[in-house]
């Protein structure tokens, strides 16, 4: 006996949409195999690849961009994007070294807390640019791309002025105390590694298990359907910027202490590899689909690709930013429908 035609077209309907959960799923652990043949791929071409200094030096420099590519995920998901991470990097770095130095001449505080002071300073200016941003894009309508890249500029210049266009660098007395911040070790693990860890695990349970992360998602995936579901737009889109800001922050009180200077060149392209980290990790450019654990994988995946070609020199490694480039355009090509 046939079977009805109804039942046929059912039965394909079912079939498409399995196919369509099976390459959802694959997507989603792309990065993570990807990720495990460049390692093989890497142990291959050079042995010193696979011993433990190796793979903690990877995921210690891999922290930083690591940690901004964190926030960077809940900014993109929620169709947002910003240019000016490297630059407001940059330009919280100064201003925590010339204050920390400006009070340490006057003697007016112990070192401890002037390095306290300083790492709560960075926090505070990162949280002050994220709102300023958050506020320039949901009050003032203006494109994110337009504001981010106006800051940029801003936000490099004003340290090139206040470095008078060479360094500015931190006091002995206090990178000897600050030192320990990149430095130290617990259990055995860098203490960047342990932040990156706990600021990705924070990130993951925020989008995955608060109603601001549904709300994130939501506004990413349709911000007009978003509105009339009541869910207040503007304040969450400024969150995602100041949360952003935060991140940036984080990675800069891990950055100082390693070379206890900022220049006009620091934070140079950290931009790139954030946005990077994340779209390779399998978040939407359009927005309204991301994980914070694809971000991460996202991040040491282009880190791992750095050090093989540091360790091989397969290529030069002057063009890493250009394989970072590459990786971009190639994800958002094979992206590109998806919403």
């Amino acid at each position: 006996m046939q079977p009805a035609p109804t039942d046929a077209a059912s039965e394909g309907r079912r079939a498409r949409a399995a196919a369509a959960r099976l390459v959802h799923r694959l997507a989603g652990v792309g990065p993570l195999i990807g990720l495990i043949a460049l390692c093989v791929l890497g142990t291959l071409l050079n042995r010193d690849f696979a011993t433990a200094g190796n793979l903690l030096n990877v995921l210690t420099r891999t922290s930083f961009i690591g940690i901004i590519s964190v926030g960077m995920t809940f900014v993109i998901i929620s169709g947002g994007i910003d240019l000016s991470v490297g630059s407001m990097a940059a330009l919280i770095a100064g201003v925590m070294i010339w204050t920390m130095n400006t009070l340490a001449d006057a003697h007016t505080l112990a070192p401890l807390a002037i390095v306290a002071l300083g790492m709560a300073i960075a926090l505070v200016l990162g949280a002050a640019f994220g709102l300023a941003h958050g506020l320039l894009i949901t009050r003032g309508r203006i494109e994110p791309f337009i504001v981010t890249l106006g800051t940029l500029g801003i936000f490099r210049s004003v340290l090139t002025w206040l470095a008078d266009g060479g360094a500015l660098t931190l006091q002995n007395p206090l990178v000897d105390l600050y030192g320990p911040v990149y430095y130290a070790s617990l259990f055995g693990i860098p203490v960047p590694v342990w932040v990156f860890a706990f600021t990705a695990a924070g990130g993951a349970l925020i989008l995955n298990r608060t109603a601001f992360g549904r709300h994130v998602q939501a506004i990413g995936s349709n911000e007009q359907v978003a509105r009339y579901a009541a869910i207040r737009v503007d304040r969450v889109k400024c969150a995602t910027y100041v949360l952003l800001g935060v991140c940036v922050g984080v990675a800069t009180v891990l950055y100082v202490p390693r070379l206890g200077s900022a220049t006009p060149t620091t934070g140079l392209l950290w931009e790139l590899e954030a946005i990077a980290a994340v779209v390779v990790g399998g978040t939407a450019l359009k927005g309204g689909e991301g994980r914070v654990a694809g971000t991460v994988v996202g991040a040491v995946l282009l880190s791992v690709i750095a050090n093989i070609l540091n360790l091989t020199s397969i290529i030069s490694v002057y063009l890493n930013a250009a394989v970072q480039g590459v990786a971009i355009i190639a994800v958002a090509f094979l992206q590109r429908g998806r919403r």
